[in-house]
């Protein structure tokens, strides 16, 4: 669905990545991982086609990005933000009929069609009942989901989204994954994930969906696999520079789980016995 070949990017003179390849399968979820202002944000901007690559090329469904008008790429790509700013008191239905813009005129008004999928979209994500809500008055984790709706609505195959799990807390960020998790089993839809959380990439594997994730750092992808054999104790700590372990343990007789238990930094004061039990 989406692939990127020798992908480099640069502000001015100041290099962001370089040299990235990679592909996006159908109803895969790919996670890039990293520390802060290593470049995720700028990557996903160049595949939205926000900003253009210095070299490489971008592939949307085998076409080059740079040869697809704007238009076109909103109906194959949807963008779910990591913040949004309620400025207006839209209703939540307002707020995902946007998501139905690249299907409509430009003097047009949404048809019947046109809330029938924002309606569908809004089913899907659990937010029906907040149909008339004005979008000023949700919370964080709500206000999240009507932008999954908003991005379901434009019925695209593949979904970008920028930290969506920042600022919420435990429900709902379980909430949106759990959300993402249907939507891949539903839909066959391709997403992009940039998180700060690791743990995110095994729960989407511990769930039994298709999962990669690549570890960004130094301007390139320092390792690209699944995450049972790229979320290792070494590269969390080459990544992160902490200390780590990864446990498992058995929810039942065929689910396995998988979580990233941070222990320290590297320069860290707290210690731990060695033998601890995890």
């Amino acid at each position: 669905m989406i692939e990127v070949i020798n992908g480099s990017f640069s502000y001015e003179k100041s290099r962001v990545f370089k040299d990235l390849s990679f592909q996006v399968n159908k109803g895969e979820i790919f996670c890039i991982v990293g520390p802060n202002g290593c470049g995720k944000t700028t990557l996903l901007d160049c595949i939205l086609g926000i900003l253009k690559l210095d070299e490489g090329e971008i592939l949307i469904n085998k076409k080059q990005l740079k040869e697809i008008p704007p238009r076109e790429i909103a109906r194959e790509v949807a963008y779910v933000p990591q913040m949004h700013t309620k400025t207006f008191p839209y209703t939540v239905l307002d707020i995902v009929l946007m998501g139905r813009a690249s299907h409509m005129g430009i003097f047009s008004s949404p048809s019947a069609q046109d809330r029938d999928i924002a309606g569908q979209a809004l089913e899907l994500v659990g937010m029906a009942d907040f149909i008339n809500r004005p979008y000023t008055q949700l919370s964080g984790g709500e206000g999240q989901l009507v932008m999954i709706a908003r991005a379901l609505a434009q019925k695209t195959p593949v979904i970008i989204m920028d930290e969506p799990t920042a600022h919420l807390d435990f429900k709902h960020e379980l909430t949106v994954l759990e959300t993402v998790i249907q939507l891949v089993r539903q839909t066959d839809l391709s997403i992009i994930m940039a998180t700060h959380f690791p743990n995110h990439a095994f729960y989407f594997e511990n769930s039994g969906i298709n999962t990669s994730v690549a570890l960004m750092d130094q301007m390139t992808f320092s390792a690209v696999g699944r995450p049972t054999e790229v979320l290792s104790e070494d590269n969390l700590m080459s990544l992160y520079q902490i200390n780590a372990k990864v446990v498992s343990c058995l929810l039942d007789n065929n689910t396995e789980l998988r979580q990233i238990v941070p222990l320290n930094t590297v320069n860290g004061r707290t210690t731990f016995e060695e033998g601890c039990k995890i």
